[in-house]
């Protein structure tokens, strides 16, 4: 058994991972493993790219003016999983952070496949010769790949079928860079994306000379 395999095993990220600053957080889930079981199969892939979403001051956060029916799982404790249906066929999936009641968190924009990489495939109803890198670059994509779906709303990520988990990568804060976030229009000065330089496995939408 190697590493990958191994890595099934490992304990989910604690609670008090999540229970932090936002923006501290959304860094420090790059390079994190994304854990799913179900029905299409087991996945493991490996976070290069986020979106942070604050509680306060925020016009493009969900939480912006309070709750509702379909952000209220950002009001829960950090740790929970907020996964909405958009633009009448996609499904996004993030993280909830801080205490409950904040209405913060972060988005999963995109990641790394690492293991059952052609179940993943066929969720995406792609055919072998696609390119790797296209399978979990994007939002979408990625909860597509993973056969996330509204199931997963208000799940938490400490359940041995979802969780996220330490990998063996420590990056450092060169490593590490900012843009504005994408497919938004409101709040589009703030660079609260984060991403791993250089990965080949980010969404297409780069934005490089922005980068910091």
């Amino acid at each position: 058994m190697n590493w990958l395999e191994k890595s099934f095993r490992k304990k989910p990220l604690p609670r008090s991972f999540y229970q932090r600053p936002t923006l501290e957080v959304a860094k420090e889930l790059l390079g994190k493993g994304l854990f799913v079981k179900n029905r299409s199969g087991s996945f493991l892939c490996r976070i290069v790219e986020v979106e942070a979403y604050l509680a306060e001051d925020d016009p493009a956060s969900h939480s912006f003016r309070g709750p509702t029916p379909r952000n209220a799982p950002m009001f829960c404790e950090g740790g929970t999983a907020y996964v909405y249906f958009t633009y009448g066929m996609h499904f996004c999936m993030n993280v909830v952070t801080e205490p409950s009641g904040k209405g913060a968190a972060v988005l999963f924009r995109a990641a790394e496949p690492l293991l059952g990489i052609k179940e993943m495939q066929k969720n995406r109803k792609l055919k072998g010769e696609s390119p790797l890198k296209n399978l979990c670059s994007g939002p979408a994509k990625l909860t597509q790949a993973l056969g996330i779906n509204l199931k997963d709303n208000k799940r938490t990520f400490f359940r041995p079928e979802l969780k996220l988990i330490d990998l063996r990568q420590d990056l450092s804060d060169s490593q590490i860079g900012s843009t504005p976030r994408i497919g938004i229009s409101k709040g589009t000065e703030l660079p609260f994306r984060f991403i791993i330089k250089d990965s080949p496995w980010i969404s297409k939408h780069v934005f490089r000379k922005h980068t910091r």
